[in-house]
């Protein structure tokens, strides 16, 4: 089986002060269950270093929300991959829907991230999924395809063990909308097969596909039941830890069933 993962996109929210209490609290309410799910949260870029000494010791992991594929040099505002190991970070996210659809980001680019973290020892977590238009008109498939082959190009040998996926339908996000489980069962099935179809039957077995779209305390476990959904890609509910914490034990009590 593979083990959950529970990651919290804190998005541009938080203070250093709010940033380090959730942390905090965080890594003393989450010590009793790291052996059976995997915690991640990321927050800006300016509390990596505060929330990654606060959580240093309890399992909790630290993850960017974005990165640059170039090394350090004269790219203003952008942050190296370097730069995020040098403050505890494993994982930062790649392609996140904001980043695509607010910020205009392509798949080449995000394919350039996707390499150069996984090259330089980061564990990516790439974001695909459809807006509302993409879906109502059949296109879901076809989005998934386009957004899988551009940020996979010439990624090889790390994807089992060093990527996740996270399929986050664009019309569900921040929106109170939620996919039904079945509706996510059926979108992580048809990644999953376009995983082993890519490589092969063992990189599609491995591979851990997290849920992302208004993923709440009220629906984390319907959709952390289904078999091919492994954990989950929270944005608002990650900023409380009494609204996180009971969708980490969602993943706690589906794990032990």
């Amino acid at each position: 089986m593979r083990r959950l993962l529970v990651a919290g996109n804190w998005k541009m929210n938080t203070t250093r002060q709010s940033a380090t209490n959730l942390a905090r609290a965080l890594g003393e309410q989450c010590s009793s269950v790291l052996d059976v799910v995997d915690v991640l949260i990321c927050p800006p870029f300016l509390y990596l270093d505060a929330v990654g000494s606060t959580i240093s010791g309890t399992g909790v992991q630290l993850g960017a929300q974005n990165a640059y594929f170039e090394s350090p040099g004269a790219f203003t505002g952008e942050v190296a991959v370097s730069m995020l190991l040098d403050v505890g970070c494993r994982w930062v996210l790649v392609g996140h829907s904001e980043r695509r659809h607010v910020l205009g980001e392509t798949n080449e680019l995000i394919n350039k991230k996707v390499a150069a973290s996984l090259e330089n020892g980061l564990n990516v977590i790439l974001c695909v999924g459809e807006r509302l238009n993409e879906r109502e008109s059949g296109q879901t498939e076809a989005v998934l395809d386009s957004q899988m082959n551009g940020g996979l190009i010439g990624i090889g040998d790390l994807v089992s063990t060093n990527l996740v996926i996270a399929y986050e339908p664009v019309w569900a996000i921040g929106t109170g909308v939620t996919a039904t489980a079945e509706q996510a069962e059926l979108t992580h099935a048809y990644l999953r097969n376009w995983l082993t179809n890519r490589y092969n039957s063992e990189v599609g077995e491995q591979t851990r596909i997290l849920y992302g779209g208004s993923v709440k305390p009220e629906n984390a476990r319907s959709l952390l039941e289904q078999s091919n959904v492994d954990g989950a890609l929270v944005g608002g509910a990650s900023l409380k830890a009494k609204t996180f914490m009971p969708i980490v034990q969602a993943g706690v009590n589906v794990s032990r069933q």
